[in-house]
């Protein structure tokens, strides 16, 4: 399995994805927002493009479909419940559906709502495992429940599908925001050993090559995976004195993703 992690440099910070079988020469787009990018480096590397997948109905990750269809006559896929909020879709993605591209490679549907209701995350089906997560989650975040989402939702898919990936699981989200969410770590979390580190090198990456992390590194440094830090705890009972003593993972959850919608 190729995959081509592309840069849009635009305000949203987005990142598009090519996933190429390399026996064929296929490839599936993942929200080619920047089309024009996509379509040049398929052309440039003697890809075809066959279909196309939305991760969700955002224009931010929309916003290509139509050009890149037009170009190439690919396939477009995305959850089967946002049919009616992407004009379209041929196909309908559930939780455990695979998506072949050429004949080598197989990505599983997960059905990951929270950002939106009708969001899907690709798990690859390969000795090393890669999640592509749209909005789901980020590089040191989570993704904001503002246009049609749920946090109580979203935390269901952070407690029961993605904080159960194997801890060698690459990460490629949706937008490059890893430096503002590091920010929200040590804010959250002062004594986190690994976010300084890696809040100097976010600052200076270039972000055509950037870090991609593992699971295991997002439950280093990822506060809405470390629900049970003393720290985190702490901080947050700063913040809502009425915290219990205890607090369920759930509402330390809750109550993160709450303060980092005005951070």
């Amino acid at each position: 399995m190729i995959v081509e992690q592309i840069w849009t440099g635009n305000a949203y910070r987005n990142f598009n994805y090519l996933i190429v079988s390399p026996s064929s020469g296929e490839a599936l787009a993942i929200d080619p927002l920047d089309h024009q990018k996509c379509l040049e480096l398929a052309t440039r590397k003697g890809w075809q493009i066959t279909q196309v997948l939305n991760t969700h109905e955002h224009h931010d990750h929309t916003g290509g479909n139509a050009a890149v269809v037009a170009a190439t006559g690919a396939k477009l896929l995305a959850h089967a419940n946002a049919k009616n909020a992407i004009p379209g879709m041929d196909r309908g993605l559930q939780a455990g559906d695979v998506i072949k591209i050429g004949r080598d490679v197989e990505l599983e549907a997960l059905d990951t709502p929270g950002h939106t209701l009708s969001h899907v995350c690709l798990l690859s089906r390969t000795a090393t495992p890669a999640l592509f997560c749209g909005d789901t989650l980020f590089n040191a975040g989570a993704g904001n429940c503002h246009h049609g989402g749920h946090p109580a939702q979203l935390y269901d898919t952070f407690a029961a599908q993605l904080s159960k990936l194997p801890d060698h699981t690459l990460i490629y989200p949706g937008h490059d925001y890893l430096a503002n969410n590091l920010g929200f770590t040590l804010d959250r979390e002062p004594d986190n050993a690994r976010a300084p580190q890696l809040l100097a090198q976010a600052k200076t990456q270039d972000p055509n090559t950037p870090l991609v992390s593992t699971m295991a590194l997002e439950k280093e440094i990822n506060t809405f995976f470390r629900l049970r830090s003393p720290s985190v705890i702490a901080t947050l009972r700063d913040a809502f004195p009425d915290l219990p003593e205890d607090p369920e993972p759930k509402l330390v959850f809750l109550k993160l993703r709450e303060l980092r919608n005005n951070w």
